[in-house]
């Protein structure tokens, strides 16, 4: 009896546990915030920011989960530095002003087991405003190198700029900015 008690306890352990959130790192070599926007009509200007950092909090067994990713304005990466230069000035993004952007969500949708649309906020420019993801996939592993479970996925959305403040050259150049971020965070 002792023995059965002892083992249901066990299972009655092992089964809460999995059923608790977990914090997960996000990998910097595995994660890409990048954008792009039509350049007057004609052809696509595309970029990336080439530092971020963040951590999520993901209860699979509960499909519940907080998200919070910050984005150093500064690192942004056409491969043309005067373009570069441009983005960061007051134009677009006034790095010297807003040196970070922050994205931070609570509400993950499912399709089954996956995540399929992540609802939060980004502040960028010193406004605040929501975005939805919408997740083209999302998985979780055992990373081979780590031992440790890793989950991620590509998500995707369309802003619009001027909503944040960012209205130089428009309408030349489009409102609309496709964003999308490739994740990958490793549990902690």
């Amino acid at each position: 009896m002792k023995t059965l008690f002892a083992a249901t306890a066990c299972l009655l352990a092992l089964g809460t546990a999995s059923a608790q959130s977990a914090t997960y790192a996000v990998d910097p070599t595995h994660t890409f915030v990048t954008w792009e926007a039509l350049h007057f009509g004609t052809s696509t200007s595309r970029g990336r920011f080439d530092k971020k950092e963040g951590t999520i909090e993901f209860d699979r067994a509960g499909k519940t989960g907080k998200i919070e990713v910050t984005i150093d304005m500064a690192s942004i990466n056409t491969g043309v530095a005067p373009f570069d230069n441009h983005l960061r000035s007051k134009d677009f993004f006034d790095v010297a002003n807003h040196p970070t952007a922050r994205f931070v969500a609570n509400g993950l949708s499912f399709d089954g087991s996956n995540v399929s649309q992540v609802t939060g906020s980004l502040t960028l420019l010193g406004k605040t405003g929501p975005v939805v993801l919408k997740a083209v996939r999302f998985n979780c592993y055992m990373h081979p190198f780590l031992k440790r479970e890793a989950c991620g996925g590509d998500f995707e959305t369309t802003l619009q700029r001027s909503l944040w403040g960012s209205s130089y050259g428009l309408p030349g150049i489009p409102d609309n900015v496709r964003l999308t971020v490739q994740v990958e965070a490793i549990r902690q």
